[in-house]
């Protein structure tokens, strides 16, 4: 399993500002949810910040996000090795499959993937 991208995710109810802020700092939009939001560096498109007053579908905010090619993969070996998870493993409505665990100092992680197109081989999708 690879790490593709960490993005410290920021806790704020100023999202407006923020992405005025950091966009100053050459950052731009690449997702609004109205909770949620992404900047990203037009230049390197895993360099990012995310924004959000809340997680909506989640009991708790991540402090950080780390994407990984199998979510599925860490999720098996987080377990195995008695991480506490704090949100379990799903699939959420805006394409990724997450899970959240806790750091030994206590931060939470946002795990998550983007899953592999499936192709209908019925067909030939």
């Amino acid at each position: 399993m690879s790490v593709r991208r960490v993005v410290p995710d920021i806790h704020s109810d100023a999202l407006e500002e923020n992405r005025t802020f950091y966009g100053l700092l050459g950052l731009e939009q690449v997702m609004n949810l109205g909770w949620v939001m992404t900047l990203a560096s037009p230049a390197n498109p895993t360099a990012q910040l995310i924004v959000m007053t809340e997680d909506r579908t989640a009991p708790v905010a991540p402090d950080m996000s780390i994407e990984v090619d199998d979510v599925d993969a860490v999720y098996a070996t987080l377990l195995a090795a008695g991480a506490e998870i704090v949100h379990p493993l799903q699939d959420e409505e805006w394409g990724v499959r997450r899970f959240f665990t806790k750091d030994p100092d206590g931060r939470i992680v946002n795990v998550l993937g983007h899953p592999a197109p499936r192709h209908d081989t019925a067909t030939g999708g």
